[in-house]
C-alpha cells in the first residue's frame, strides 16, 4: 500500500486485559473444516461400506482411497476459492489505487461521508479522513472502504495446507480405528470413536477461537452422527439389494 509519509511517529497501544482471535480466522477455519470433513466422511464411508459388504480389506481400502481423494480435494477446493477471494480483493485495491491518483478529493469525500455515517460529526470526519490519506491513502481505503485489512488476508496456500493436513489427520482417526478393531465390532467401534474425535474437535477449535465450547461440541457431533446414520442405512440397503 502507498504509504505517503514513512517517518510519521508510530506509538505502540496500550496493553489492555483481553485477548482476540480474529486474526486466527483464515487458518482456524480452513483446519476445523478440513479435520471435520476428514472425520466425518471417512467415518462415513467405513460405516457405509461395513453395513454393505463385511470385508475388512474392502473397508480399509475404502477408507484410504476416501483419505487421499479428500485430502487432494480440500486442497484443490480451498486453494482455488481462496485465490478467487485474493485476486477480487487486488482487483478492488487496484481500481481504488486509480481513483486516488485521479479524483484524490472524491475519494477524501468519500472516506469523511464512511465516518459521518458512523456517528463523527462533519468536521472531524473530514480532518481525520485527511490526515489518513496523508499518511496512507490506499491503505485508509482499503480498511473503511472496502474492508480489507492484513489480518484477514486472503492466503491461498496457507488454506489449502492447513485444510489438506487437517483433513488427513481428522481422516486417520476411524482409519486407526477400524484398523485395530474387528470387521464384526467395525460399524459401533468407527462410530463411536469418530464422535469422540469430532467432541475433541469441538473442544479444541472453540478454544482456539475463543467461542462457547459446548455449542461447538454439539454441532460437530451431531452433523457427524446424521451422517453416518444415513450411509450406514444406505449401505444396509444396497447391500442387501445387491
Amino acid at each position: 500500500m502507498n504509504n505517503r509519509n514513512s517517518n510519521s511517529a508510530t506509538t505502540t497501544p496500550p496493553e489492555i486485559g483481553h485477548r482476540h482471535f480474529v486474526h486466527r480466522t483464515g487458518w482456524l477455519r480452513a483446519a476445523v473444516l478440513g479435520a471435520n470433513d476428514g472425520i466425518v466422511s471417512t467415518a462415513s464411508l467405513i460405516v457405509g461400506v461395513a453395513a454393505a459388504a463385511p470385508d475388512k480389506s474392502s473397508i480399509l481400502l475404502a477408507g484410504v482411497a476416501g483419505l487421499a481423494a479428500g485430502a487432494l480435494s480440500m486442497a484443490a477446493g480451498e486453494y482455488v476459492s481462496v485465490s478467487s477471494q485474493a485476486d477480487t480483493e487486488k482487483a478492488d485495491l487496484e481500481t481504488e489505487r486509480q481513483s486516488l491518483e485521479t479524483q484524490p478529493e472524491a475519494e477524501l469525500e468519500e472516506l469523511a461521508h464512511i465516518y459521518m455515517a458512523r456517528g463523527v460529526s462533519r468536521e472531524l470526519s473530514y480532518q481525520v479522513a485527511r490526515q489518513l490519506m496523508d499518511h496512507d491513502d490506499l491503505g485508509a481505503h482499503a480498511r473503511d472502504d472496502l474492508g480489507l485489512s492484513e489480518v484477514l488476508d486472503a492466503r491461498p496456500m496457507q488454506a489449502a495446507l492447513a485444510s489438506a493436513a487437517a483433513f488427513t489427520v481428522g481422516a486417520l482417526l476411524p482409519l486407526s480405528a477400524l484398523a485395530i478393531t474387528p470387521v464384526s465390532q467395525a460399524m459401533t467401534v468407527v462410530a463411536l470413536a469418530s464422535l469422540l474425535s469430532l467432541a475433541l474437535l469441538g473442544i479444541l477449535s472453540a478454544r482456539a477461537g475463543g467461542a462457547p465450547v459446548l455449542k461447538a461440541v454439539i454441532r460437530v457431533t451431531l452433523w457427524g452422527a446424521i451422517a453416518m446414520a444415513v450411509t450406514a442405512s444406505i449401505g444396509r440397503f444396497f447391500g442387501t439389494v445387491v
